[in-house]
C-alpha cells in the first residue's frame, strides 16, 4: 500500500511510539494523583507540554485535549461570543457556527472576487466566495495588533492552511484586523503545526498530535494569557480547570516526542515534501490544481481532471490510499464545501482528489501511485 493522505492521518513516528512505550507498559499511574508514580506521569506530561509550546508562540498556555475538534469546540463555546468563520473552514468549526443562536455579525474584510458576507439569517455568519487563485487580499481597516486584546464583541475562525486544498492564509494579519474591530481570533493550525513556524496574532490555536506524526485521541488548544474561557466538560477539572477527565501521559508523551521531532526536522522536511511536490506536478501534468500554487503547503496537492469520477478512481487504485477530500466527510456523497466556496461546480469538485504526502512518502511512491491513477483516470475518459 502507498499512503499518499498525510492530511487525513499521519504514520506514527517511531520516536513518538518510543516516547508513549514506558507510560503505556509500567508508567501507568493517573497523573492527577499525588504519590510518587502519579507525580512521575505528572511530570512527563509537562515534558510534553513544553515541547509542544515551544511550537506556538510566547505569552500562552497549552491545554490538552481529546483532539483539535475538542480544542475548537472548546474555544468556541468557551468564549460565548458570537462567531463568524470562512466558508473554507473545516466542520468542526462550521458546524459550531451553525449551532450557536444569535445575530449576523458581518466582518470587514475583502476575499479576492468577493466579500465576505453573511449567508444564514443564524447565528454566526460564514463568509463566502473565496478565491483558489492566491490567498486572500485584505481590505483592512487601521491595523491595531494588540497583543494584550483579551475581550472581544466576537470571535472570527479563519484557518492557517487549509486541509483539503492546501493553502496557507496570512493568519497575523487576519488576526490583526479582527483585534481592530474588538474580535477575538481563533486559528485552526491543524495542517500547519509541526509543518511551518505558527505566526503570532492568534488569542486561540488548534492542533492535533496525529497530524504530526504523533498518536490519535489528543490534541491541544493554545490560548493566549488572559483570554477566559467557560470550559465545556465538567467532572473535576484536571487540565487547568478547563477539562475535566484523567490526561493519558502515554498520549502526552507521543505528542511531546512528535512535536520536539517536527521542531527539529522542520527544515529538512519542508525541503522533502518540496522535492515530492515539483515530482508529483510533473507526473499530473494533464491535470488541473485546485488553490493557489503559491502561498501553499506543498504536501498538498489537490488537482481534477474533467470527466473522472474521484470515487470511483479511489476504488480503481486500490493499493493507493488517497482521498477526494476531507476525511471527515468521506462516504457523505456531497461534493466538497471547500472545492464549492472556491468556486468550482459540484462536477469539477467530484473530479477533484487529494493527494497528501510527507516525512515518509519517497520519490518511487510518487511515480508508481502517479502512474496507476492516470492509467486508470484514463480508462475512463
Amino acid at each position: 500500500m502507498i499512503y499518499l493522505d498525510y492530511q487525513a492521518t499521519t504514520p506514527l513516528a517511531p520516536e513518538a511510539f518510543s516516547a508513549m512505550e514506558p507510560w503505556l507498559k509500567t508508567g501507568f499511574a493517573n497523573p492527577h494523583s499525588m504519590h510518587a508514580a502519579g507525580r512521575a506521569a505528572a511530570a512527563a506530561v509537562e515534558v510534553a507540554r513544553d515541547r509542544i509550546a515551544a511550537l506556538l508562540p510566547p505569552g500562552g498556555r497549552v491545554i490538552f485535549t481529546s483532539g483539535a475538534t475538542e480544542a475548537i469546540n472548546l474555544a468556541i463555546m468557551g468564549t460565548g461570543l458570537p462567531v463568524s468563520a470562512a466558508a473554507t473552514e473545516h466542520a468542526a468549526v462550521l458546524d459550531c457556527v451553525k449551532h450557536l443562536g444569535g445575530n449576523i455579525l458581518p466582518i470587514d474584510l475583502r476575499w479576492g472576487g468577493g466579500s465576505c458576507l453573511a449567508t444564514d439569517g443564524g447565528a454566526s455568519s460564514i463568509l463566502g466566495q473565496v478565491v483558489s487563485s492566491s490567498p486572500p487580499p485584505l481590505d483592512l481597516v487601521e491595523r491595531s495588533p494588540s497583543p494584550s486584546q483579551v475581550d472581544g464583541e466576537e470571535l472570527l475562525a479563519i484557518m492557517l492552511i487549509n486541509n483539503e486544498i492546501g493553502t496557507i492564509q496570512p493568519i497575523a494579519d487576519l488576526a490583526a484586523a479582527a483585534h481592530a474591530q474588538n474580535k477575538l481570533f481563533l486559528c485552526d493550525a491543524v495542517q500547519a503545526f509541526g509543518r511551518m513556524p505558527i505566526p503570532d496574532g492568534p488569542d486561540m490555536i488548534a492542533i492535533s498530535a496525529h497530524k504530526i506524526y504523533g498518536p490519535k485521541g489528543i490534541g491541544a488548544l493554545w490560548v493566549r494569557d488572559g483570554v477566559s474561557l467557560a470550559p465545556q466538560m465538567l467532572g473535576g477539572g484536571q487540565e487547568q480547570g478547563m477539562r475535566s477527565g484523567t490526561l493519558s501521559p502515554a498520549l502526552c508523551a507521543g505528542f511531546g516526542a512528535a512535536a520536539k521531532l517536527a521542531a527539529e526536522r522542520m527544515e529538512t522536511d519542508a525541503e522533502h515534501v518540496s522535492a515530492l511536490w515539483d515530482r508529483a506536478l510533473a507526473a499530473f501534468a494533464d491535470w488541473t490544481i485546485n488553490g493557489a500554487t503559491n502561498e501553499r503547503y506543498k504536501g498538498n496537492l489537490n488537482i481534477r481532471r474533467e470527466g473522472i469520477d474521484a470515487g470511483r478512481l479511489i476504488s480503481e487504485c486500490r493499493n493507493i490510499a488517497f482521498s477526494a477530500g476531507s476525511a471527515c466527510a468521506s462516504g457523505s456523497g456531497r461534493p466538497s464545501h471547500v472545492l464549492r466556496a472556491i468556486g468550482l461546480t459540484d462536477a469539477q469538485a467530484k473530479s477533484s482528489i487529494r493527494l497528501g504526502f510527507g516525512r515518509y512518502t519517497t520519490a518511487a511512491e510518487i511515480d508508481i501511485a502517479a502512474e496507476a491513477i492516470n492509467r486508470a483516470a484514463e480508462a475512463m475518459l
